[in-house]
């Protein structure tokens, strides 16, 4: 999986700066703990981390390409290209002679048999670096669902660029400020493309490409979900979106390392889970593993609220039983959760107090124990946004709500924080503007289908404003509580061939059967027990034990008589007291225990970090 950054000047000999590259390399140790590289010329600074997935022996980078003692291009690349065995044979045929047997120098070779052109080639996950020594010009390239991250920052004569802020924000160059929009970004939940929260700082747009030479910095997207009429009936719509599941399957389980499935007993990974199980066991590859996350006590003390009616595990072990998984549950109880070392390194991870909660703790704790077994995992993750699995996607209210749905109908659980924010400052930076703002702007993107109206428009611009917005809060999120500890997370609902051909198929389609996610329920309808199959959607666990409520209003107390929090610029003390005083045991649901997560987080980054607040 790997990461990245570097470090571009025109105007510097960067190869007296090799401190520095070296520190900005150093911060993505997490991402990548197998092996490390830096590459240095006058003009550029390359540095890359290595999680060795793939030809574990000759994928080292930054990767140079050589040719007739000359060397034309310079590459740091993370992620996956699942599609690399057939592009090999095509660079083969035309020329192109392989060294090693690793998907990075089949994207070295590509980029310089295609150029620019050479994302739309790609089938995979990816973020990646080219510097081209010939025309002195860095292109930066993400993939087009954005499940790898890239961020950079430009400087008065160049860039900074790097798989995570950490590694842009250990060069002295990049300032730590929070401005008034950083802060509206914080907390709005919504996720603008391109923005970094950082003043200054941004990230590649998903399907985006940055060029950086002398002349500045251009954008060009190669990628962007387009409409068109949807020719399938349901039950050929059913059958492709299979048949396009079996293919992406039987590419993402290529791993040189160990691989396992995350399952939580719902449609998404169960699918996942059971497509693995029946590909390993065609392959006579043995059985495979999958793992859960538990709380203890939670399926025996289980209350239903408002977006879970039923616990995980049981409809965990009737999957793992029904299709023979080596399976595992990580266990977890509240002291775990709320250890401060646990705390900090999500923090860490994350480099912005955008977490939530438990939920992060409990991934992080997940992600951690599966290290100890596997390199790789598979997730169910974006089937929601695909295949229409929220709540929201079905409620009168949610939809014809002038926001984003998951805000309206009474679902904003994690949107808490802005409750406790100094009066006057609530007043000046507006939210709820900002929020109407970007709204606007996302549905001015969406692509129209002539002559759609309606219901059927209506879901496609909710369909669009999940693709393009919410997925990615929820993939940032999982890229960073696995990378933390040298996990791959692989992603196969964002296949962006299953995205596109789900996206334009009708809204009747996707609910034919009177259901959520119809069409993958029917995708699946072979491979799953049929008390999955009725399982009726319920979100990742959030723990549900008072203790955990006590020690986090414990915290906050603290905080509140220490007095000396620079968190008290933003944050109205008697707002936070009120709630601290107030009752104990709120669920996992409740936008009260969200607002003291985010104050105990915005306090320890602020300091940590050393932000310089600019609002």
């Amino acid at each position: 999986m790997c990461g990245i950054c570097g470090w571009v000047d025109f105007e510097r000999d960067l190869r007296g700066a090799r401190e520095t590259a070296q520190a900005m390399t150093d911060t993505m140790a997490c991402r990548g703990p197998d092996d490390q590289g830096l590459w240095l010329a006058p003009h550029a600074a390359i540095g890359h981390r290595r999680l060795a997935i793939i030809d574990l022996a000759g994928g080292r980078q930054p990767m140079v390409a050589a040719d007739e003692g000359r060397e034309p291009a310079v590459l740091t690349y993370s992620g996956e290209v699942y599609n690399f065995l057939e592009l090999r044979s095509e660079l083969s045929a035309r020329g192109h002679r392989f060294r090693t047997h690793s998907d990075t120098e089949v994207l070295l070779r590509a980029y310089l048999e295609w150029g620019q052109d050479v994302a739309e080639h790609l089938n995979g996950m990816f973020a990646f670096a080219v510097w081209d020594a010939r025309t002195e010009e860095l292109l930066l390239v993400r993939d087009r669902m954005g499940i790898k991250p890239l961020y950079f920052y430009p400087t008065p004569h160049g860039v900074l660029f790097g798989s995570e802020p950490k590694a842009i924000l250990a060069n002295p160059l990049a300032r730590r400020v929070l401005d008034a929009e950083g802060l509206c970004e914080l907390l709005a939940f919504v996720k603008t493309p391109e923005h970094g929260i950082f003043q200054g700082m941004y990230e590649v747009r998903p399907g985006q490409i940055v060029q950086v030479n002398r002349d500045g910095i251009r954008k060009r997207r190669y990628w962007q979900l387009e409409s068109y009429e949807h020719p399938d009936d349901v039950d050929s719509t059913v059958k492709n979106v299979r048949g396009l599941l079996d293919d992406i399957m039987s590419r993402q389980l290529i791993s040189d390392v160990p691989l396992c499935t995350l399952l939580s007993g719902g449609l998404d990974s169960s699918m996942v889970t059971a497509l693995a199980a029946k590909d390993l066991r065609e392959q006579g590859l043995g059985t495979v593993r999958s793992f859960a996350v538990d709380f203890v006590g939670y399926a025996e003390n289980f209350h239903p609220d408002l977006t879970r009616s039923t616990p995980d595990t049981p409809y965990v072990h009737a999957l793992a039983e029904h299709v023979g998984a080596d399976h595992t549950d990580i266990v977890l109880d509240s002291a775990e959760l709320m250890d401060p070392a646990v705390r900090a390194e999500v923090l860490r991870a994350r480099d912005l107090p955008m977490g939530i909660g438990d939920m992060d703790s409990s991934l992080y704790l997940l992600f951690k124990a599966i290290r100890g077994h596997s390199t790789v995992a598979l997730s169910g993750e974006s089937a929601d946004e695909v295949f229409g699995g929220y709540r929201w996607f079905h409620d009168r209210e949610a939809v014809e709500s002038d926001t984003f749905p998951w805000l309206a109908g009474g679902f904003d659980d994690h949107t808490g924080a802005e409750r406790l924010l100094k009066d006057d400052l609530a007043r000046r930076i507006d939210l709820e503007r900002y929020r109407a703002e970007r709204y606007r702007q996302a549905l001015d993107e969406v692509p129209r289908l002539p002559g759609e109206t309606g219901h059927e428009r209506r879901m496609r611009e909710v369909s669009y404003l999940h693709l393009t917005r919410f997925v990615q809060i929820l993939l940032d999120r999982k890229d960073r509580m696995s990378m933390r500890v040298g996990l791959e997370v692989r992603v196969p609902f964002c296949d962006h061939r299953l995205v596109e051909y789900v996206f334009n198929a009708p809204w009747a389609h996707k609910t034919y059967d009177g259901r959520e996610k119809s069409l993958l329920r029917g995708a699946s309808a072979d491979l799953l027990p049929e008390s999955i199959l009725r399982r009726v959607k319920s979100p990742y666990p959030a723990t549900q034990d008072p203790s955990y409520d006590q020690v986090l209003r414990e915290h906050a107390g603290a905080l509140l008589r220490d007095g000396d929090s620079p968190a008290a610029q933003l944050i109205d003390w008697d707002k936070v007291r009120a709630i601290v005083d107030g009752p104990v045991g709120l669920s996992g649901a409740s936008p009260i225990r969200a607002a003291l997560e985010r104050f105990l987080q915005l306090d320890t980054w602020l300091r940590e970090y050393r932000v310089e607040l600019a609002v």
